[in-house]
């Protein structure tokens, strides 16, 4: 499997400056030290793992620039760039278009401009399948644009939790046929294709769903997640994986957490899996 490759965004102006969704409080500010230093150890731990990290540069406008995950969807040499619901984060694109075309990418825009798309928060292979989540931030209807635009099976799932508004705070594919879910987030259809699809899917207790224990990042058999996840590291050994841990709170309060702070260049595990290179 070639070198994991991953996209973050320093936190140097993160911050909580207006409400999106449930986590944030303009009353409940970031520590820009305390943030810097996660983020930090986060990247430290990546790049222990193997990983390759290239970076966006951050913009003092743009306090949700860090959520790199939110950038686009990358399959092979194609990206396509997402379109933010909220007036708040659209500025963000044209950062996210500019360094993925540097970083080498045939950057895609979705044929309508009426419809909304965040990238890998809410379109994450498992397999050769776009897993996409929708209602909260993205459109149904976007996604299976985007699965014309890459030539790959989308199956849409209803998010019905506001607090889990992006299909990457409950679902988190390990490996091609497993899968980490908090099945409360989804509606009962989404919940049924879920089990009907993944042969091994690891479900998440409510109180570690609330640490974004769903919001991991996977390279190789290495689980990154944020602390306060014990039943699910125990699973996760059960099932062979390693699971590490690091505290992120900071960024919970903008209602993300590792995942939400990488965006993997090399398309995902499963871009390599469609393209036979694992």
């Amino acid at each position: 499997m070639p070198q994991p490759h991953i996209l973050m965004c320093s936190p140097k102006h993160f911050d909580i400056v207006y409400e999106i969704n449930p986590w944030m409080s303009r009353q409940r500010r970031a520590n820009p030290v305390l943030a810097m230093e996660q983020w930090r150890a986060l990247e430290q731990m990546l790049l222990e793992c193997g990983a390759k990290i290239s970076l966006v540069a951050p913009q003092p406008d743009l306090p949700d620039l860090v959520f790199t995950a939110n950038a686009a969807i990358v399959f092979q040499n194609t990206a396509v760039l997402a379109h933010f619901r909220h007036s708040q984060r659209q500025g963000e694109e044209q950062h996210f278009a500019a360094r993925l075309g540097e970083a080498g990418f045939q950057v895609q825009t979705l044929p309508r401009t009426d419809l909304f798309f965040e990238g890998a928060g809410d379109a994450l292979f498992c397999g050769d399948t776009l897993f996409a989540g929708y209602r909260m931030r993205s459109d149904a209807l976007a996604h299976q644009l985007i699965g014309e635009m890459l030539g790959v099976r989308v199956l849409p799932l209803e998010l019905i939790d506001p607090y889990y508004y992006h299909l990457d705070t409950c679902f988190c594919p390990l490996t091609p046929d497993a899968a980490l879910i908090y099945p409360p987030a989804f509606d009962t259809y989404g919940r049924r294709v879920l089990r009907e699809s993944i042969s091994q899917l690891i479900e998440v207790l409510p109180e570690e769903a609330r640490r974004f224990a769903c919001n991991a990042v996977v390279v190789g058999r290495t689980v990154i997640t944020n602390v306060g996840c014990p039943k699910l590291h125990a699973s996760l050994r059960e099932s062979g994986f390693e699971p590490r841990e690091t505290p992120l709170e900071e960024f919970m309060k903008a209602g993300g957490s590792a995942k939400c702070l990488t965006l993997r260049l090399d398309g995902e595990d499963a871009a390599n899996w469609k393209a036979g290179l694992s």
